[in-house]
């Protein structure tokens, strides 16, 4: 972690830090999985003792070798301690007067039934490998479409391409899986709890805290543990209710699937990335496991572009309106909300080599813009027409802006016809 503030107001800028392209959801030289080196790393970690039985799995994605690198990633390979039972009691506590204030706020009462968990890196990975499941297997069946023969080839088969053609179609569940398990893997490391990162979960809405992130948080700044917890549980809470609209986790989840729906192959690209690999040489899926942009990059579509347009609106506001509710309660209520408000920035910061991973797997990318466009959007409509007008948002799916209404917020008070003069 970064050292702790000397000063309020001082989060640095990391606009010009990002030394990753655009296209290349892998940032950082060689493309190699942030905060994660398969150098050194000896496949055999994850149980590949029979590679012919890994090679065949079942179904458009390996998730036992997702689930195996995903732990195996989170914890650096060593034994979790087990989580405090009095971290689970504090922490449901909290959740639960989190609940009462967030219910009166928003009138969003459906989290107020949702489970509290504390729970290490790896029960983590788990829960969210889980709700992950149905946008990770449509990226997995879309490009397991594309590795199949007949798509790489055209009217006339290319004798170039025939190694490729045969290998594809048995590494891509195993490829897939490596990709999963890693990015989940990595996002544990960060995760104070479930809704770090705008992941586009299909499961029930739930909170979950990562006792040993908070605690490391915690003590890394400096932090009241109770005031930290408290803010932390606002924040979730905050987020499953707003997950709790039917509608909000629909959508999350569909703009997801149109996305990774729009990766296409150009067989001549991916030849020159993965060049012959031998499916029975576990060196070259070692190869490919320590440069997983090498796939993806060969298969981007200018027609993601405006999907992920459209995602980044709706996670600008989701994240905007959080954070004005979590400060309105926070602020009276958590005696160093400033303190921690601002190592939660930083935090954001600090993470964004998780965020460029997963935002370039599945269309997810968020930066400090976004951040800024759904905060400057809600407070508009709070000033315009209180935070009645605001939690209308949720109403359905119509109230979803548009990109010209995000950074215009009288146009979408027009559009929804909201009483401009209603009272603060």
């Amino acid at each position: 972690m970064p050292s702790p503030p000397q000063g309020e107001g001082d989060i640095p800028d990391d606009s010009d830090d990002d030394e990753s392209t655009p296209d290349s959801p892998f940032p950082g030289a060689g493309g190699e999985i942030p905060g994660f080196s398969f150098a050194g790393f000896d496949l055999s970690g994850i149980d590949l003792s029979s590679l012919a039985s890994a090679l065949h799995s079942p179904g458009p994605i390996n998730w036992e070798v997702a689930s195996q690198l995903a732990g195996i990633v989170a914890t650096g390979g060593e034994e979790e301690p087990s989580v405090d039972p009095a971290a689970q009691s504090d922490l449901e506590e909290l959740a639960l007067a989190a609940q009462t204030y967030v219910v009166a706020e928003t009138g969003l009462a459906a989290s107020s039934a949702a489970a509290v968990r504390a729970m290490g890196r790896k029960e983590w990975t788990t829960v969210h490998l889980d709700a992950l499941k149905p946008v990770l297997e449509q990226l997995a069946t879309t490009l397991g479409g594309a590795f199949q023969p007949e798509a790489l080839f055209d009217e006339q088969p290319d004798p170039a391409l025939e190694p490729l053609a045969s290998v594809l179609p048995m590494l891509a569940p195993l490829l897939l899986g490596v990709q999963a398990g890693s990015m989940v893997g990595y996002l544990a490391q960060h995760a104070l709890g479930r809704y770090d990162l705008p992941l586009p979960a299909a499961d029930t809405p739930s909170l979950a805290f990562v006792v040993r992130n908070l605690d490391g948080f915690e003590a890394d700044w400096s932090l009241e543990r109770a005031d930290l917890r408290f803010y932390v549980a606002i924040h979730e809470v905050v987020h499953a209710a707003v997950r709790s609209v039917p509608w909000v986790r629909e959508r999350m989840v569909d703009l997801a699937t149109e996305y990774v729906s729009g990766y296409v192959v150009d067989p001549t690209v991916l030849h020159a990335r993965l060049g012959d690999v031998d499916p029975s040489d576990p060196s070259a899926l070692q190869a490919l496991a320590e440069r997983p942009d090498k796939l993806l990059d060969a298969m981007r579509s200018d027609a993601q572009g405006e999907v992920l347009n459209r995602i980044r609106v709706l996670h600008a506001v989701i994240e905007g309106y959080a954070d004005a509710v979590l400060e309105r309660i926070g602020r009276p209520l958590i005696p160093s909300f400033d303190r921690i408000h601002e190592a939660i920035a930083r935090h954001r910061i600090e993470r964004g080599d998780a965020e460029r991973f997963v935002g370039g797997l599945l269309g997810l990318a968020t930066s400090r813009e976004d951040y800024e466009r759904g905060a400057a959007f809600c407070a508009g409509v709070i000033e315009r027409a209180g935070n009645e007008g605001l939690n209308r948002l949720w109403d359905r799916v119509e109230m979803a802006p548009t990109p010209n209404e995000l950074d215009a917020p009288g146009l979408w008070l027009a559009r929804i016809d909201l009483d401009l003069d209603a009272p603060g």
